[in-house]
């Protein structure tokens, strides 16, 4: 069947759909990587958008249950040049349309998505509306995109957030369960077990499940706690180390996170922020974040380290920055994109904290940047 999609600037997309049949409304961005689009699918931080993939062939190694980021896929609707139409992978076990299908998510494939890409470059991130069944025109889908209200304010942490704490023990959640002894969890008096390992406690912003095998793979014990969790209750907890993770959307939406950080950056426990993590430490320290013109999406940014002199290849996912000129004294930038200049980490000269705008987990992406978790199991073991 035709597909269609319409941005609010009035440009018209036509192509083939697969996947579900239906009409979908959200931001459109494009993301550069060249493997990963399972992981794309699935990964919180998209929820609410469209994925345009600028590598013009998707979907040949079809889709398997080990590369998923979250329990489902995440974003609103994927956006293809060609859409292969065979598999052949030891580890499939569907093709992407009938995954798409299963899920609910329309997909458009034969679509100029090198034109689109250069149209989202040059006038910014934009709202689309994207029909598959045929049940729309290219003027009503007009008007659905310029009166959506977008994702600018909306809380989207809410809608990929756990709704109750879990352990994290050899790559599945494990409810928490009451043992003989042991630091216990303020609300449900579930104690830790194995006392041995450094404790961290991770907010689920959207959390994407290899930053968890990540920490555990240093000798972390991991328990992941909803966004709204206060600061109150985790250091009742008494961790080792706090970790903020990755999620979607306007890190301003989210005061009640910065709220909770700003109370645990007094405590002196380390502190490690990826992506919205990282946004939310700086508005916990009083700094203001901004919207980019295009967000940084795909596994290729190139991004400069000042603690080792080099230059590293990332993972990145997100559309909002912080701003360096409203930061307070005691902050170092500690990393910059080489693309445009922003603020890409921070650390505080006076506290085990620490924080970066990409994705060192590299799900999909390189690992170049993979040495953070050992730096921040290194700062959760000497405080132990």
């Amino acid at each position: 069947m035709k597909a269609l999609l319409v941005l609010q600037d009035g440009s018209i997309y036509e192509g083939e759909s697969f996947g579900a049949a239906k009409t979908v409304v959200g931001e459109v961005v494009f993301n550069t990587s060249l493997t990963g689009y399972q992981e794309i699918l699935t990964d919180p931080s998209y929820r609410g958008q469209m994925v345009c993939m600028t590598l013009s062939h998707i979907g040949n190694t079809g889709v398997n249950p080990e590369d998923v980021e979250s329990d489902q896929p995440q974003v609103t609707a994927l956006i293809v040049r060609e859409v292969s139409q065979v598999v052949s992978n030891w580890r499939a076990h569907a093709t992407l349309h009938d995954y798409l299908e299963q899920h609910s998510l329309p997909g458009i494939s034969e679509v100029d998505t090198r034109a689109l890409t250069r149209r989202l470059r040059e006038s910014g991130v934009q709202h689309g509306a994207l029909c598959t069944d045929g049940s729309h025109s290219a003027e009503a889908l007009l008007a659905l995109a310029r009166s959506w209200p977008g994702l600018d304010g909306r809380d989207l942490v809410q809608e990929v957030t756990c709704g109750e704490p879990y352990n994290w023990v050899d790559g599945t959640r494990v409810e928490w369960t009451p043992v003989s002894a042991g630091r216990t969890h303020p609300v449900t008096g579930a104690a830790q077990p194995d006392e041995k390992r450094p404790w961290v406690v991770a907010y689920d912003f959207g959390i994407k499940q290899n930053i968890l095998r990540r920490l555990t793979s240093h000798g972390l014990r991991v328990t992941v706690v909803p966004a709204t969790t206060a600061a109150s209750d985790v250091l009742a907890m008494r961790p080792d180390g706090i970790f903020l993770s990755n999620g979607p959307g306007d890190p301003a939406a989210v005061p009640y996170a910065a709220a909770a950080v700003h109370e645990l950056l007094e405590s002196g426990i380390p502190m490690f922020g990826i992506c919205l993590g990282h946004q939310i430490i700086g508005l916990a320290l009083g700094a203001r974040t901004y919207k980019l013109k295009f967000g940084h999406h795909g596994g290729n940014q190139p991004v400069s380290d000042i603690d080792v002199s080099n230059v590293q290849i990332t993972a990145q996912n997100h559309n909002y920055a912080v701003d360096e000129h409203t930061l307070p004294p005691g902050v170092v930038v500690t990393h910059r994109n080489l693309n445009d200049g922003t603020v890409e980490g921070l650390r505080l000269s006076d506290r085990p904290v620490f924080c970066v705008q990409y994705h060192p987990e590299a799900s999909p992406g390189p690992h170049d940047a993979d040495l953070l978790f050992a730096r921040f199991a290194d700062q959760v073991k000497h405080r132990r």
